[in-house]
């Protein structure tokens, strides 16, 4: 009792108010002190339950103590909760106690006080009997209630129940379904309080699947039309709220969605009822809700539309586009609410998957709003609003149909681009990555193409999606604090870079595409509002030409660096398409493009990827591609070779065929390619294609130094493959011989000597076959190694045969004049002058040998024999012409064949072809020539009857001009001597009498053989051959000078014959003869420069030495100088200026200039243009005429 009385405190007056107000003071006596707290507020439970339910106590002082109650509940409910779960009599008291008072007052503030508390206990006290006690007192008292007037406490208690309490909604429809009929009268009772609060509960056991699933039928019979309803005539902001909260969680689940949408479509096809509870339709509902000027609600529509249509968005999004819906959600992008921005961009994302969005022509009626929305939110510090606008741009650009243009104008479409610069621009990867694929799907023809097209604004945009990519991926990997990057970590940074790589690259691929797609459009060439005067910025051409110096200075690079961490082959697959529709679109590029890339191993790199991902028909997509890529740059690097010809057409289409069929089923790897090359059993047509473009990818990859096989095991391999060949008798296409011929030459020191030579050792005919594809390999390619390697083994076999046939070479191998064949080209090759190394030497000292055992009749053996000779003798340096003419002169067998040959010139039987004569007369001419130059030792003289020779040159053959040119050669040759060779002997064909004192001056010529000779000229340079008249000219230069130093023009002279009868020298009377000035002028009649023609200058030059002017009067010289001053003399060859510049100094020294102004001006620019700034092609020296090796300077000079 003492501690009860401590606890009651003193009575009296002087008690605290506070304390007084929440003890029942006539009953807190009796109370055990157990019930009173220990803490403020000094509540006694047992006076609580007690004070409560009192009628007399004010409800003011009811609403104090539950007050103090609850906070005592929120602030120590460890000393509170076992208090009032220690008997359970007692807490279902208290619960029917609060809610006894909850349905009896009116006053909001208390019925709120007492949800409150009630929710608290019960959520608290977890005991499922004080949970079941309240439920049941609420259905009693909505079961007992006449009318719906006094539920929304009631009501309100339960939907706040079971949100505190979830697993409530599956019991409550259980065990208390009736209780849904009542909700139903809720529902449609006057009051929006109530409605809401039936809402509210709705959406709370909705919010149950279990619930819900029971709750189905409920939906579909009875509530679905009234909810409808509801929510269409709702003025209250709590109703709306509601309404749309029970919606949310009606749209989670796809049958309730496809319900409503049933009902709403039946509603709008009825006519006439719109607005009737059961004939609402949501996306009008949800319309209007978007119409208000309440942003939440705005905000709750987008999401419920959202809701609908992440179910189904074919299915259900007709019919808010029907509804008109996308309109208003486009107006809304304007708004400055972040939120309702975003809702409006998810629902705008959703609707564009349906078709119907774009056909109806929305887009283009919202783009200048995702555009100017886009702007706007960049501007925000709102990541996920960034991307959520750059992605609803994105499919929207992707999906529009490309006969419905997206923008109307191009100021719109600039705006757009530079929104995407500033996007792609963003620190934050995500919102980058999300701006890269908004740019590739922006970079389509069909959104481009309005005009004018803004390449300048292109190019700004692409430069910076690769600055940013480029950015990102030199950007270090993370670390951990203590300094190391973990693996994982690291792994899923290289993943993160691959991703935007591929997508940066996928937006460089549309670029080019476009390019290639603008390429067709007159109207996309350039922009044509750009002033005149201005750099063509806007241009189709610069815009190609950026995007391939993008592609070389970012693209590779970026792509390089990454392949050496992670290789993609969908990354791969776009960049290969790159860099093959770069070809397309810079195509004067392509071929320096290809060799950059061939150079940098991007052959090496394609093969690989093939080897890696191609195999077994995987990744079909990335096989074309390198295929393709493959395909172009290997034609390109054939058509604009570096060291060869290019190809022609026919076999550019040649190796297109074999390419197209080979190149998709090649994915091995280096071994096992050159496995497959060597292979050497019978191949099929399929097979032997993939072996060609096998060897042609290996011979072009070894051009540009990509040297990725062995060199050792690359030479068996061709080796074989030109052996299986040989075993099926087949011809390969002349470029994958000319390939083979150049990798086994380029691999040659890696292994040991060839086994088998093909030429020698075939047949006849497989060996013709090679020659032919020699012949146009050593033609083409300027590779030295090359010949080196057929030198080498051509030495080796001329000492064989020399060994084995000496006796009689004919009898050899059938092959050998093939052989020689392929030795003269070899020379013919080597254009420029060089020195005659030692194999050289060894080989003129061999092949002089055989030729010395030869017959005259042995053509097929001396032709080429001789062509090699006289090859070796010109084109070479003055010291090793000298050497060679050494080891020639040396070998008295060749000069006795020469001899034998040299005079079948003159015979009509027995006589050999016409091209072995030439070759004979040419190379005797220039044994003549180096043996009296150098002085050289004779070891044998020729003979030649020279009045043969005249008579030849008098009575030409027909159709022999190559074979006159070579004997006035020789002549000429013989005149510069002054026929006083060491090693050539004239010898008179028969005895002659003895010549007349006027005779022997000229001796061994006579003048009645002059005068026939310079006849023979004439005549010879009618027929006016380039060659011939080349030749004629030269001899009768040195003709003129013989004559004139053996009669010098000293005066006039008597014939012995008649005494009386005064001569000029017979050097002028032979240029005096009336017959030259025809000759000249027939000459002339080519043409109205032909006076510019080397050798006419040089006849013209012989008429003014010797002071011809009955040929070439004064008057007409002056002619042929101002002709010359009025041409551009630059465009002249470097011969025809020589010949200019010594009849300008013939006539100079005669004192024939008449106009000196004239004369002045052609002296300056004779003398300002030496030989060397001459624009004109050079001539090739050595040429080969009709199976003859010929020096035009041996003919010429």
């Amino acid at each position: 009792m003492a501690v009860r009385d401590a606890a009651r405190g003193p009575p009296g007056p002087g008690r605290d108010e506070e304390t007084a107000a929440l003890l029942f003071e006539r009953a807190h006596y009796r109370h055990d002190p157990c019930w009173l707290l220990p803490v403020p507020p000094r509540l006694c439970l047992a006076c609580m339950l007690e004070l409560l339910p009192e009628p007399c106590v004010s409800l003011v002082r009811k609403k104090h103590v539950l007050s103090c109650f609850q906070d005592a509940l929120l602030r120590h409910a460890s000393l509170v909760m076992p208090l009032v779960a220690r008997d359970q009599r007692i807490c279902i008291h208290f619960i029917s106690m609060l809610f006894e008072l909850l349905c009896n007052v009116e006053d909001g503030s208390v019925t709120d006080l007492c949800i409150e508390v009630l929710i608290q206990l019960t959520t608290q006290l977890k005991l499922e009997q004080t949970i079941c006690c309240l439920l049941d007192e609420c259905h009693k008292e909505l079961c007992n209630m006449p009318s719906m007037r006094g539920s929304l406490a009631t009501l309100t208690l339960l939907g706040k129940l079971v949100d505190a309490v979830p697993l409530l909604a599956d019991k409550l429809v259980m065990e208390h379904s009736d209780l849904m009929e009542h909700l139903l009268r809720g529902l449609v009772y006057p009051n929006e309080g109530v409605q809401a609060s039936v809402c509210y509960l709705y959406g709370k056991l909705y919010s149950s699947p279990v619930a819900a699933e029971m709750l189905l039928g409920h939906f579909r019979e009875k509530l679905c039309p009234l909810f409808l309803s509801t929510l269409d005539g709702a003025q209250t902001k709590e109703l709306q709220i509601n309404c749309l909260g029970l919606l949310r969680q009606l749209l989670k689940y796809d049958l309730f969605v496809s319900l409503i949408m049933n009902k709403s479509a039946l509603a709008e096809s009825t006519e006439g009822v719109e607005g009737t509870p059961g004939k609402t339709s949501l996306p009008l509902v949800l319309k209007k809700l978007l119409l208000s000027r309440d942003e939440t609600l705005q905000v709750a529509s987008a999401h419920c539309i959202t809701a609908v249509l992440v179910h189904s968005p074919v299915k259900h999004a007709p019919a808010f586009i029907h509804a008109d819906i996308p309109e208003f959600l486009f107006e809304h992008l304007s708004s400055s609410s972040e939120v309702l921005v975003w809702s409006s961009y998810n629902c705008l994302i959703l609707l564009a998957e349906e078709p119907l969005f774009f056909s109806k022509c929305h887009t283009v009626y919202g783009i200048e709003s995702v555009v100017r929305s886009l702007q706007g939110s960049l501007k925000m510090n709102n990541t996920e609003l960034h991307k959520q606008g750059l992605l609803l741009f994105a499919e929207i650009l992707t999906r529009q149909p490309e006969e419905i243009k997206l923008f109307t104008s191009s100021a719109i479409c600039r705006d757009a681009g530079r929104a995407l610069q500033e996007a792609v621009r963003s620190p934050v990867l995500e919102v980058a990555a999300e701006a890269l694929k908004a740019i590739s799907a922006f970079l389509r023809k069909d959104h481009q193409s309005t005009p004018p097209v803004q390449y300048r604004e292109l190019r700004a945009l692409l430069e910076a999606m690769l600055s940013r990519c480029a950015d990102f991926s030199q950007t270090p990997l993370s670390r951990r604090p203590l300094g190391h990057v973990s693996s994982r970590d690291s792994g899923k940074a290289i993943l993160r870079r691959g991703k935007f790589l591929l997508s940066t690259l996928e937006g460089f691929r549309n670029a080019c595409r476009l390019a290639v797609e603008f390429q067709s459009e007159p109207s996309a060439q350039e922009n044509p509002f750009t002033a005149p005067s201005a750099e063509k910025e806007d241009t189709l051409e610069a815009f190609s030409e950026f995007l391939l110096s993008a592609c070389d200075s970012l693209c590779i690079p970026m792509v390089m660096r990454h392949s050496e961490q992670a290789t993609h082959p969908n990354l791969m697959e776009v960049f290969l398409s790159i860099l093959h529709s770069l070809f397309i679109i810079v195509p004067h590029m392509k071929e320096k493009f290809s060799k950059k890339l061939a150079s940098s191993s991007f052959i090496r790199l394609t093969l690989e990827l093939k080897a890696r991902f191609c195999s077994s028909l995987r990744h079909s997509a990335l096989n074309q591609v390198c295929s393709s890529f493959l395909y172009y740059m290997i034609l390109n690097l054939l058509s604009a070779p570096e060291k060869t010809e290019p190809l022609s057409k026919e076999e550019l289409s040649v190796v297109s065929t074999f390419l197209q069929h080979g190149l998709p089923h090649i994915s091995s790897r280096n071994p096992e390619s050159l496995a497959f090359l060597s292979d050497r059993q019978y191949m099929e047509k399929t097979a032997r294609q993939r072996q060609y473009c096998i060897l042609l990818l290996f011979y072009l990859a070894y051009i540009h130094e990509d040297r990725f096989v062995s060199e050792a095991e690359l030479f068996v391999a061709v080796q074989s493959f030109l052996l299986s060949l040989q075993d099926q008798g087949e011809r390969p296409p002349l470029v994958v011989f000319r390939a083979s011929i150049y990798l086994v030459s380029l691999c040659q020191d890696k292994d040991r000597a060839l086994d088998e030579d093909l030429i020698y050792s075939s047949s006849v005919d497989t060996a013709h076959k090679v020659l032919i594809v020699l012949r146009m390999f050593l033609r083409r390619n300027e590779d030295v190694e090359v010949g080196g390697l057929i030198r080498g083994h051509f030495l080796l076999i001329l000492q064989h045969l020399l060994v084995e046939h000496g006796a009689s070479p004919s009898e050899a191998s059938g092959n050998l004049p093939l052989l020689l064949s392929l030795l003269s080209l070899v020379q013919l090759k080597n254009m420029s002058e060089q020195e005659l190394d030692s194999m050289a030497m060894k080989l003129l000292h061999q092949v002089s040998k055989l030729c010395g055992k030869c017959s005259p009749a042995d053509v097929d053996i001396l032709q080429p024999s001789f062509n090699f000779l006289y090859w070796s003798l010109h084109q070479t340096t003055p010291s090793s012409q000298k050497r060679a003419a050494a080891v020639l002169l040396s070998s008295t067998a060749l000069i006795e064949l020469l001899e034998k040959t040299l005079a079948l010139t003159w015979t009509k039987v027995d006589s050999p072809r016409t091209e072995l004569l030439c070759s004979a007369w040419l190379l005797t001419a220039s044994f003549s020539a180096q043996q009296h130059y150098a002085s050289l030792q004779v070891h044998q003289t020729l003979s030649v009857d020279l009045d043969q020779v005249l008579k030849v040159l008098s009575f030409p053959k027909k159709k022999a001009a190559l074979l006159s040119a070579a004997i006035l050669c020789f002549l000429r040759t013989a005149l510069q001597q002054s026929f006083s060779s060491a090693f050539v002997t004239l010898v008179p064909s028969e005895a002659q009498p003895p010549l007349a004192p006027e005779n022997t001056v000229l001796a061994p010529l006579g003048t009645s053989q002059v005068l026939s000779l310079v006849i023979g000229l004439q005549n010879l340079l009618v027929q006016k051959d380039p060659l011939l008249s080349y030749a004629c000219v030269g001899c009768l230069e040195a003709l003129l000078d013989y004559l004139h130093a053996r009669s010098p023009d000293i005066g006039l002279w008597k014939s012995s014959n008649n005494p009386g009868r005064l001569m000029f020298p017979i050097a002028f009377h032979v240029v005096s003869q009336p017959w030259n000035r025809f000759l000249l002028f027939t000459l002339l009649d080519a043409g109205e420069s032909s006076f510019l023609r080397p050798e006419i200058l040089r006849l013209m030059t012989l008429f003014v030495r010797f002071q011809s002017s009955s040929v070439l009067s004064h008057e007409e010289v002056d002619h042929v100088l101002q002709g010359a001053a009025l041409t551009d003399l630059s465009t002249l060859s470097n011969t025809t200026l020589q010949a200019l510049h010594s009849f300008f100094l013939q006539v100079q020294s005669m004192g024939l200039l008449a106009d000196h102004s004239m004369a002045q001006t052609l002296q300056t620019s004779l003398e300002g243009l030496t030989p060397s700034t001459s624009s004109a092609q050079p001539p090739l020296d050595m040429l080969y005429l009709g199976g003859v090796a010929v020096s035009l300077s041996h003919i010429r000079d």
